[in-house]
């Protein structure tokens, strides 16, 4: 009797594909990531500001899309689809890592951000109901920042995650090509 594991085929453990392992870490990052973003509006009330919210969309793009990437490289699909899937989820997530290091130098002084979400309210209404809108009217600057952990607001860690991701997406794309 032997001990081999290679004599027990089924006991040989499967290869994992680098497509596979690239989307789903990507899926479980972006996962992750947009949990807290909800917890913290939810639960800690930092509320999104308007470019907080457009950071958002890289993560609804890349849950499903690497989710499916990574079912799709698990069930045998052809490379050139699973290099397309790992493809837009590193464009995506680098797009992402833009615009997060745009909202982090808004939000340093380093330029001006958006008019809607850093310049003056103009537009209260009517003078009539103005003193209610203003009760209720909650404007979220992206040019001041509502949280900092290590120095770092939530645009800077959106970067460094996006960037995460983007990397993981590349290797997979690359180590995918050339098997």
């Amino acid at each position: 009797m032997t001990t081999d594991s290679a004599a027990i085929p089924a006991l040989k453990p499967a290869a994992v594909s680098p497509a596979f392992a690239a989307s789903l870490a990507v899926t479980l990052i972006a996962a992750a990531t947009i949990a807290g973003a909800w917890y913290l509006q939810l639960f800690r009330e930092i509320l999104p500001c308007p470019l907080c919210l457009e950071q958002r969309y890289a993560y609804y793009l890349a849950i499903p899309l690497g989710a499916l990437t990574a079912v799709a490289a698990r069930r045998g699909a052809p490379r050139p689809l699973l290099l397309v899937g790992l493809a837009v989820l590193c464009v995506a997530t680098l797009a992402n890592a833009g615009l997060g290091t745009y909202h982090a130098g808004v939000e340093w002084g380093f330029w001006t951000g958006p008019t809607d979400c850093s310049g003056p309210v103009v537009n209260l209404g009517s003078a009539s109901d103005m003193l209610s809108r203003l009760d209720t009217v909650k404007v979220i600057r992206c040019d001041e920042v509502q949280w900092r952990y290590l120095g770092i607001s939530l645009a800077g860690y959106n970067v460094l995650i996006s960037l995460l991701m983007a990397a993981i997406a590349a290797w997979g794309c690359v180590r995918t090509a050339r098997r």
